[in-house]
C-alpha cells in the first residue's frame, strides 16, 4: 500500500495546524493498472465504468483496530454483481468520493494475484483480504 501525493500533503499540513483534515468516507476502487502516487480521479486507472461497476463505501467499522503498522477489513468487501467484463483487476485504490473518476486518492495498492472480472461475477475482498500498512 503506498499513500497518495494528496493524502502525504493532507496529513503534514494537519500536523503543523495549517489545515484540518476532516475523516473522509473511504470509497475502495478497482483499477486495471497502478494508480500511481501522483493519481487522482480519472488518473487511477479504474476499471470500466460499466456493467454494474461502482465504488463501495466503507466505514470505521468495516475496519479492525489497526496494530503494528496496519490494518485491514473486518467485514467482506463486496462489489455489485458485474453485468458485463470489467477486465482484469490489478490494484485498489481508496478514494473520497463514489463518483467514478471523481474524489482524490488517498490510498493504492497492487493485488497479490489479479483478477479478471467477468459478467457475473462479483468483486470481493474477504475479512481481513485488503491490508493497508504503513512502513
Amino acid at each position: 500500500m503506498s499513500a497518495s501525493d494528496y493524502l502525504e500533503n493532507k496529513i503534514l499540513e494537519h500536523i503543523v495546524g495549517k489545515t484540518s483534515f476532516p475523516m473522509p468516507t473511504a470509497y475502495i476502487a478497482l483499477c486495471d493498472a497502478d494508480p500511481s502516487e501522483a493519481g487522482s480521479g480519472a488518473y487511477i486507472s479504474e476499471v470500466p465504468n460499466s456493467g454494474s461497476y461502482a465504488r463501495v463505501a466503507t466505514a470505521g467499522g468495516d475496519w479492525n483496530a489497526a496494530a503494528g503498522g496496519q490494518i485491514d477489513n473486518a467485514n467482506p468487501i463486496t462489489f455489485p454483481k458485474a453485468t458485463d467484463s470489467w477486465g482484469t483487476v490489478t490494484h485498489f485504490a481508496i478514494m473520497t468520493s463514489s463518483a467514478y473518476n471523481g474524489g482524490h486518492m488517498l490510498t493504492y495498492g497492487e493485488l497479490t494475484t489479479p483478477k479478471a472480472i467477468d459478467n457475473g461475477d462479483t468483486a470481493q475482498f474477504d475479512a481481513g483480504d485488503l491490508v493497508l500498512t504503513c512502513t
